[in-house]
């Protein structure tokens, strides 16, 4: 549910030169293989030109031990000890806003983000590749059909 959200959130910023992104993960409980693939995602983006971060702040011990099961501590930084945003942090909390989600996915444009994250996933590492290559494939063949139901050629 949230990772549409922060995706698009993600690479507007990106978009808009940012080099530091900061997940702060203090009030999730959790994170299902959807969200740990966007995460890849947005550090696989920000860190493409060799001089951008993904930093997680407040992973916790569940939600750390689920992103370095998957090789995911390789592509982003987990609770920095020398973050520029570290000793502020509870202030910069007071001045946010939760980003806008994005409209109502339907159920093509869902498929194609679980589809994206998961390859992303299979993509980091041998043993995701095994861990992922079957849900990527029943995934790969749902979007076809969503495809061919909605009248659209199959992307490549």
């Amino acid at each position: 549910m949230n990772s549409p959200a922060l995706k698009a959130f993600s690479v507007e910023r990106i978009g808009a030169g940012e080099k530091c992104l900061v997940v702060d993960l203090d009030a999730c409980t959790g994170m299902d293989s959807t969200f740990m693939g966007t995460l890849a995602g947005i550090a696989t983006r920000v860190t493409a030109g060799g001089s951008g971060v993904l930093q997680i702040a407040n992973a916790g011990t569940r939600n750390r031990r689920s992103l370095e099961d998957l090789g995911l501590d390789f592509l982003m930084d987990i609770d920095p000890v020398d973050a520029a945003w570290l000793e502020s942090i509870d202030a910069i909390r007071t001045q946010l806003d939760p980003p806008l989600p994005p409209g109502a996915q339907g159920p093509l444009q869902q498929t194609k983000h679980v589809l994206e994250a998961h390859q992303i996933l299979a993509d980091t590492n041998e043993k995701n590749q095994k861990t992922f290559s079957t849900v990527v494939s029943l995934l790969g063949a749902e979007l076809e059909s969503k495809e061919k139901l909605a009248g659209k050629p199959k992307e490549k």
